[in-house]
């Protein structure tokens, strides 16, 4: 056993933003084969894809119509196992995204559904309660014969009934096809939000999106959603190679988060209580003691993410690039498993000014002020994109951020990763901070001084050691900086 998972650096890849490998515009399977070096290169342990399976694609492949397949758009099934087999050859293991919360209206469940075949495999109503859709507007669609379905998602993504037998024996089928296969382990979708409550009650108010993670809400969370996850364990037990679970679980406490990875459930689960932390010291600080107290009372390591494909890029949040990169060393000298969005790495940020015209984020399409198309524009590879036509316009602002403009250049954000996630492989043994200037934070970690400063002014952390990698000056304004120091401050 090495237990690979509990510090691996993983790395999304947004398929279809990624790598053109067909020249349709639209990243694909073949294209992240044709990248893998670059993305050994670059030192990560392990790749989590974002859906490739068959969809209509109304929310982007998480309406998933076959999940036992590829779409066309992405390849074949041949491709995804070339890919799982060259991953390994290059040292990567694979993670897959597994989305059991919802199927595609397309799938044949669904279309059975509609003809009043089988309805208890889904969630169908003769009246609907005041459930509010993620997306915005009523969770609940009605059908020609007059009764309504539940979808916390879009109306295109109905919600499965868990307390089925059937949709448990799939998805256990489903897990059992691609570990045949070779994947590494599953990223759970919506790991938190299966299992309904009985009776489903009402909730009494409005805004109920804004309640999920901060607050408790009837229809995600639910205990017995756990027991799901303890029989997907065992089945990834039953095969070699240490193969885990991510699970994407919102919870209202780094208490609740925890269930989630408790020893006989999955390995992992997003940290969103960091990732939405802001740019401050204390807040920081508070955020990262309360992680890795609740995973350690789990005995599971902590993760670490600061974008994905779901909220504006971290550049954007915190108001500056600066920022950015000594987030970024702050995550990586962390102990635990870190994630890495595709193109954090070159320094990217949101793109705000996309035509709406362009915007197909089913989010926005409900919500106009909402949208998540910002954070998913395809990575630029060369000085002019290096994509042929694109199926999101790449700003020509982003030449000097691009693959071609940054590799081999010292201080660039693509070296600066490269150089993190080197020297992060030696980082061992259990975070102790040490006093720093107000607005600040330092800690060690084995013979290594990670110091942050989080203030506009220059500070001197007053650290006698080894320069190892810096994201400025040392002790600069927003700057973040380790040492390998032979007495710990």
């Amino acid at each position: 056993m090495t237990d690979w998972w509990r510090n691996a650096v993983i790395y999304q890849v947004y398929v279809r933003s990624f790598a053109d490998g067909n020249g349709d515009g639209v990243g694909d399977l073949i294209g992240v084969r044709d990248r893998l070096p670059y993305l050994a290169g670059l030192g990560v342990d392990a790749l989590w894809l974002t859906p490739f399976y068959p969809s209509p694609m109304a929310d982007f492949g998480y309406d998933v119509a076959d999940h036992c397949d590829v779409d066309p758009l992405f390849g074949t099934l041949a491709d995804a196992k070339a890919l799982i087999d060259e991953a390994h050859g290059h040292g990567l293991r694979i993670i897959v995204d597994l989305v059991p919360n919802h199927t595609s209206a397309a799938h044949p469940w669904f279309q059975q559904a509609l003809r009043g075949e089988r309805r208890e495999r889904y969630i169908f109503r003769d009246t609907p309660n005041d459930w509010e859709s993620i997306f915005g507007g009523s969770a609940w669609t009605q059908v020609e014969d007059g009764q309504w379905y539940l979808h916390l998602f879009d109306p295109s993504q109905p919600d499965l009934n868990w307390d089925d037998q059937e949709v448990r024996g799939e998805f256990e089928s489903i897990l059992r096809f691609w570990l045949d296969l070779g994947v590494d382990g599953f990223r759970v979708d919506v790991a938190h939000g299966m299992v309904k409550p009985r009776g489903l009650p009402d909730i009494g108010r409005g805004d109920q999106a804004t309640m999920v993670g901060r607050e408790p809400v009837p229809f995600f969370d639910n205990d017995e959603v756990h027991e799901i996850h303890r029989s997907w364990r065992r089945v990834l037990d039953s095969y070699p190679g240490e193969r885990i679970g991510v699970a994407e679980a919102w919870a209202p406490t780094p208490e609740r988060l925890a269930n989630y990875v408790r020893p006989d459930e999955l390995h992992q689960a997003f940290n969103f209580h960091y990732l939405f932390a802001s740019w401050d010291a204390a807040e920081l600080r508070a955020v990262i003691d309360a992680s890795l107290a609740t995973s350690a009372s789990a005995g599971a390591p902590t993760t670490w993410v600061l974008s994905n494909h779901d909220v504006k890029r971290h550049v954007t949040r915190y108001g500056s690039l600066a920022r950015a990169r000594a987030a970024a060393l702050l995550t990586l000298a962390l102990p635990g498993s870190a994630y890495v969005y595709n193109g954090e790495e070159l320094g990217l940020p949101e793109v705000l000014d996309l035509p709406p015209e362009l915007c197909q984020d089913p989010q926005r399409l409900r919500d106009p002020g909402s949208g998540r198309d910002g954070c998913r524009v395809p990575l630029p590879w060369t000085r002019d994109g290096g994509w042929r036509d694109p199926w999101l316009p790449i700003p020509a602002g982003w030449a000097e951020l691009s693959v071609q403009a940054q590799e081999g250049v010292p201080g660039s954000t693509l070296e600066l990763y490269r150089a993190a996630l080197r020297l992060r492989r030696d980082l061992t043994g259990d975070l102790v901070w040490h006093d720093s200037p107000e607005g600040t934070l330092m800690f060690s970690r084995g013979p290594v001084v990670c110091a942050v400063n989080l203030t506009a002014a220059p500070v001197d952390f007053g650290v006698d050691g080894t320069l190892l990698v810096a994201s400025d000056v040392p002790g600069a304004g927003d700057s973040a900086a380790w040492w390998k120091v032979k007495c710990q401050p």
